[in-house]
């Protein structure tokens, strides 16, 4: 379907039907997927304080993914890598994801309800609705379950990428993330097709003259690690007198 829609009623309107609102975060930050989920509420559920997790603070947020977790009838989350990102373009990979939490669903939904445009080549029924994730309960709901799951992801990031303060700005272009990439120079989990990251790409030279070949070889072993499933803990560890240990991961 390719149509969109200002509706507020629309949950309403479909009662009888099983309705998945979907929503992404991640579309403009430097570095990191972008992520999207899909959740499908009780038709009459009792969790106070939806809105759209943009407007909501780290801890309010926090709360709520527990709670949606706990009352919705199902949820699916997708995401699309930054060398998925690169590859095609991010209104491309944001739509992919899309598709993915929709497939991931435990429940077939009857329809979704896609914040801002509709989905193309998508074999559930879907809507776009403008500013559904300030309108409606199952959008506002992804949005909260895309922002949290991406927010951890990059928080995870952080530790193997201590420098450029991911945990903080989740890959947005702030002034210290800027200050980073001039510093350190972009990382195997920057997004290569946006323009700063593409200005601050690292080259073999540079990396021997500022002594980094190390250091990024042990970036790059830990996201192995991560991309294994392990969790890295912790990177360069120091124990006197024993010396260093350069990444902790657990299973």
């Amino acid at each position: 379907m390719d149509n969109c829609s200002n509706s507020v009623d629309l949950e309403s309107q479909d009662m009888m039907k099983i309705i998945a609102g979907v929503d992404e975060a991640g579309r403009g930050p430097l570095a990191g997927p972008v992520v999207a989920a899909a959740v499908i509420l009780p038709e009459n559920h009792t969790i106070e304080g939806l809105r759209d997790s943009k407007k909501l603070s780290a801890k309010q947020r926090s709360k709520l993914f527990s709670i949606i977790h706990e009352h919705a009838i199902g949820i699916g989350v997708g995401q699309a890598s930054v060398k998925t990102i690169d590859k095609t373009n991010i209104r491309a990979a944001t739509l992919k994801a899309m598709q993915m939490a929709l497939g991931n669903l435990p429940v077939k939904p009857d329809k979704a309800l896609i914040d801002g445009h509709p989905l193309t080549n998508q074999i559930i029924p879907n809507e776009g609705i403008i500013r559904g994730d300030d309108q409606i309960d199952s959008i506002k709901a992804a949005s909260i379950i895309a922002k949290v799951t991406r927010d951890r992801m990059m928080e995870e990031y952080a530790r193997i990428f201590p420098e450029y303060g991911f945990e903080k700005h989740k890959g947005y272009g702030t002034e210290f993330h800027m200050d980073a990439l001039m510093e350190y120079k972009a990382t195997p989990i920057h997004r290569r097709s946006f323009k700063p990251v593409a200005k601050s790409m690292p080259t073999l030279g540079w990396l021997s003259d500022n002594r980094r070949i190390g250091w990024m070889g042990e970036k790059l072993a830990a996201l192995y690690l991560k991309q294994k499933g392990l969790s890295v803990l912790e990177m360069n560890l120091n124990c006197p007198p024993y010396g260093e240990i350069d990444i902790i991961a657990k299973s």
